[in-house]
């Protein structure tokens, strides 16, 4: 933690964590560590400067925390053991917060070097391909589950400016589905709408018509339009972020009459520029006083030095968070997760027993 974020925990419970980017969440130890193994001079040597550089530290535009991620992920992409390894330290970081339940997110493309166009991060062409990404990654997390005690699952994201990507993607959670791919995501600029990019449109419907969950970033930087998009046109059964949902009312409406999940990242919307700096203007402020179906979550913990804890205690310091609210929006997000129907009810008995309360007490 930096020295300017205290760490106070305040709801020391189990958690459910649905919006967090594997890529985000990397430890710096382990991208030092990497770079020294395959001899990939990074611009500092100490866990401490290497933190400075990768970390967001005032609100930022979404551009210039996009730019953090090419600080390091040409460290990671590529190589099959830091793959591997950034996934397996994800599920112990997770479990070390308390999160019970976590579906943590990333594009295969991204960490990939061969059949991928084009080839990221100015990575010379390879051999390790996105399906092997995402069977590396579940080994990861599959290897970390048994550790710690944790479920841990997967959404492949798609990329808002490389539509060409998303079809691929659709067919890896198509193969993957048995095997902790949970749901399909659509992240990035959200001003190239689906309309002038048909290939995101394709794929989601290809997703709907297989049976892969569907989840997509909007109302994030981007207006209303793009959340009402995502849910007429994407089919979202999950919206990441939203909160510019509440300048269309009446979409807002009827989003809270279809129980709409809403995946809040408080931290976050503050550094990325997406809220007003203010905690106390919050938009999920609305959604809790409106008993909006809502999760929180962290979305990019190493780029915005945070964990769980600090947005737990962000949302009762600043937002009138209570332990009843707490508990209420993790059992609605264990009700959200894209688990298959036995094992969500699993994961909601759980957390029942977990904070002493009977099931039908109108949560």
């Amino acid at each position: 933690m930096a020295e300017h974020l205290t760490e106070h925990i305040v709801f020391n419970k189990p958690k459910i964590e649905l919006h967090v980017h594997l890529d985000g969440a990397i430890r710096v130890e382990t991208i030092l560590d990497v770079a020294e193994r395959r001899g990939i001079t990074l611009p500092a040597c100490t866990v401490k400067e290497m933190t400075h550089i990768c970390v967001v530290h005032q609100p930022a535009t979404l551009t210039e925390f996009l730019g953090k991620f090419t600080e390091y992920m040409h460290i990671i992409a590529g190589d099959r053991e830091a793959i591997k390894r950034i996934a397996y330290e994800f599920v112990e970081d997770k479990a070390k917060e308390g999160v019970i339940y976590v579906e943590v997110r990333y594009s295969p493309h991204f960490l990939a070097n061969t059949d991928v166009e084009p080839i990221p991060w100015n990575q010379k062409e390879g051999d390790l391909s996105p399906d092997e990404v995402v069977r590396l990654v579940n080994q990861g997390l599959a290897d970390g589950e048994k550790a710690f005690n944790i479920i841990a699952r997967s959404i492949l994201c798609c990329m808002r400016h490389m539509p060409s990507w998303s079809m691929g993607v659709v067919e890896l959670c198509k193969k993957y589905k048995k095997d902790g791919v949970v749901a399909i995501d659509l992240a990035g600029d959200e001003s190239l709408n689906c309309e002038a990019y048909p290939g995101h449109r394709m794929a989601y419907e290809e997703a709907e018509r297989c049976g892969v969950h569907r989840t997509v970033h909007a109302g994030e930087v981007g207006p209303a339009s793009v959340v009402k998009e995502a849910v007429e046109v994407l089919k979202a059964e999950r919206i990441g972020h939203g909160y510019n949902t509440l300048e269309d009312q009446v979409l807002y409406k009827q989003l809270l009459e279809q129980n709409m999940h809403f995946e809040v990242c408080p931290i976050s919307s503050k550094l990325t520029g997406a809220c007003d700096p203010d905690f106390t203007k919050h938009p999920v402020i609305t959604f809790r006083k409106d008993k909006a179906n809502y999760s929180l979550n962290t979305d990019d913990p190493l780029i915005f030095n945070s964990t769980l804890h600090l947005d737990y205690s962000t949302a009762q310091k600043y937002m009138g968070f209570t332990e009843e609210e707490f508990k209420r929006l993790n059992i609605n997000s264990a009700n959200s997760s894209f688990l298959p129907e036995k094992e969500k009810k699993d994961l909601v008995n759980k957390l029942y027993e977990a904070y002493g309360m009977v099931e039908n007490t109108g949560f």
